[in-house]
């Protein structure tokens, strides 16, 4: 038998569902303080969707090469 490999986009998707978790998590706070940083267009209110974006790319490389996947 083969020992198994961790491929490296499963370590990328676990660091991307990280980083989407703490700029949605401070878009939320955002959304609930009022306290929005003084950018222009700030009203769109992008690290929530930023962190939504993250953490959906991150979900996709953790399941897609998540370890003990079997190929064939």
């Amino acid at each position: 038998m083969h020992s198994p490999t961790l491929s490296i986009w499963f370590f990328i998707g676990v660091m991307l569902v990280a980083y989407g978790a703490l700029i949605s998590g401070y878009g939320v706070f955002e959304l609930v303080t009022g306290k929005t940083a003084n950018v222009a267009l700030g009203y769109l209110h992008a690290p929530v969707w930023w962190g939504i974006l993250l953490l959906t790319a991150g979900l996709f490389y953790c399941i897609a090469y998540r370890p003990g996947k079997i190929d064939r």
